[in-house]
């Protein structure tokens, strides 16, 4: 077994308490390891909340080692440690006692008049204007062009991305058993001009969904998990599941409806 462990983690002080604990029980356990990371690590550990997790998977860009993370943030939804169990996780680390669950990804191909650029999320792609402006947009799905919205842009999310953004914009929560899709309106605008449906589109993973631009926007902003990348004269965005996934270590298989219950409820 590798003994070699990544630890991301930030300057909040229960952070800094939890990374003493970790390093503690690492070192006595016989582990070693690293705040830079490695490649030949055993998992990354990530200390902090659902935000620093979702950073420290897109700082590492999405690597095939497994990631956990203790929780020393609010919600916690990706966190799988308490900071009480540092000693236990050490001790099921050692014993490897747990599992690799692999979670679906989503990506976005971006065509512009001079490139072509694919991005990837987890939790969700949001596409806004350039400082919040109203954007102008049609959504294509199977090829069929279903809906202009206008309003402060869109959100595509995955079902374990379904509790985020896209739930506070009225969403549906969807089972991450289930492959698929969701398109939710951020803030759209009723008129005889543009009109969209007031709840989320649920569909399929292999279906065709496409937006595009109604005008050739001065930017459009395509935020994934909240990194945002701006683009010009964007012809095209095509939304599909991804042939990559990320490997998250489980320690503690909790039912999601479970989780969803404790967190939300």
């Amino acid at each position: 077994m590798k003994k070699l462990v990544n630890i991301i983690y930030n300057n909040n002080p229960h952070s800094l308490e939890a990374f003493d604990t970790l390093t503690n029980e690492l070192s006595s356990a016989g582990f070693n390891f690293t705040t830079k990371f490695s490649n030949d690590a055993l998992v990354t550990v990530c200390i902090g909340g659902d935000g620093a997790f979702i950073r420290a998977v897109h700082r590492t860009n999405l690597s095939a080692i497994p990631i956990i993370g203790i929780n020393t943030g609010h919600l916690g939804f990706f966190q799988e440690v308490n900071p009480d169990d540092i000693a236990s996780f050490v001790r099921d680390l050692k014993a490897e006692n747990y599992i690799i669950e692999k979670m679906d990804l989503i990506e976005c191909q971006i065509k512009t008049v001079d490139e072509k650029k694919t991005v990837h999320a987890i939790n969700e792609f949001a596409i806004k204007g350039l400082a919040n402006k109203v954007i102008h947009i049609d959504v294509y799905i199977d090829g069929c062009l279903f809906e202009k919205v206008s309003g402060d842009g869109v959100i595509v999310s995955t079902p374990i991305g379904s509790t985020g953004y896209n739930y506070s914009c009225g969403g549906s929560i969807i089972s991450p058993c289930l492959k698929t899709l969701q398109l939710a309106s951020i803030a759209p605008i009723s008129s005889k001009a543009y009109r969209s449906l007031n709840n989320s589109l649920i569909f399929p993973s292999d279906a065709s969904l496409v937006i595009r631009p109604e005008y050739r926007e001065d930017i459009m902003n395509v935020i994934a998990d909240g990194v945002q990348f701006s683009f010009s004269d964007v012809i095209r965005l095509d939304f599909a599941y991804s042939n990559r996934t990320l490997n998250k270590m489980v320690i503690n298989d909790k039912p999601f409806w479970k989780n969803v219950k404790e967190k939300f409820l």
